[in-house]
């Protein structure tokens, strides 16, 4: 393995780590081993603290390949409450508002989720890391701040509803880059004449890499350990 020339890394983010933090990490053992002060390490693609599941590191010179994979057909597993809504769409923010479920049916899931398949407008969450005049909406609406984000257009190939049990649904999500399932729970909630908001979500795929196929931050020191490694001469 050579992490100045590039490598490619597979992990399973976990919960409650920022995108941020799992870099570090990375950053940090690869540096040790090597005896290096610095060296490039970025992910191919932002998962929120409450979310769990792949994520792609790229090192030194495989960085440049980051946009490449951002531009992968993503898969998720979500699980909504539905007759509740919080500020921030998932558990970061208490409920703010309760709605009626009563006339919910499992039909009437299956047929609001058919209407988000396809080319379609969604409005990003103010808690997420969208631009607002240069600054991240989520350090704004965590101030208190109003934020407007403008529609953004993006694609949806594939919803499934994997559970219906309420107030909880399980749905699986194939869809493209910059959709936010944060929103789309929201959305959903809206077009079943209730509220909805996420409780769990797990990011299965990007492009062709599963969630089988990717390592445990816990365990990439000791993974580390048992590589053949090139050394860098700078």
């Amino acid at each position: 393995m050579n992490f100045k020339e590039g490598e490619v890394l597979y992990f399973d983010k976990p919960l409650r780590w920022t995108s941020f933090a799992v870099v570090n990490k990375i950053r940090y053992h690869i540096s040790r081993k090597l005896g290096v002060k610095k060296i490039k390490v970025g992910h191919a693609g932002t998962l929120d603290p409450l979310a769990t599941g792949v994520m792609i590191i790229c090192t030194g010179k495989a960085t440049k390949r980051i946009e490449e994979f951002q531009y992968h057909t993503k898969e998720y597993i979500a699980t909504l409450q539905l007759g509740a809504t919080t500020p921030s769409f998932d558990l970061e923010k208490e409920i703010d508002a309760t709605y009626p479920t009563d006339h919910i049916t499992k039909e009437m899931v299956e047929e609001t989720l058919k209407k988000f398949v396809g080319t379609i407008e969604q409005v990003p969450p103010a808690f997420s890391a969208c631009k607002v005049d240069g600054k991240r909406a989520y350090d704004l609406a965590r101030k208190g701040d109003e934020v407007e984000l403008k529609p953004k257009i993006l694609v949806i190939d594939e919803i499934e509803l994997l559970e219906y049990n309420l107030p909880e649904i399980k749905i699986r999500v194939v869809c493209s880059k910059g959709t936010y399932i944060r929103a789309l729970a929201r959305d959903i909630g809206q077009a079943l004449q209730s509220g909805a908001h996420l409780t769990g979500l797990i990011r299965t795929r990007v492009g062709e890499v599963k969630l089988e196929d990717c390592m445990k931050v816990e365990d990439f020191e000791a993974w580390l350990d048992q590589q053949e490694i090139e050394v860098i001469n700078d």
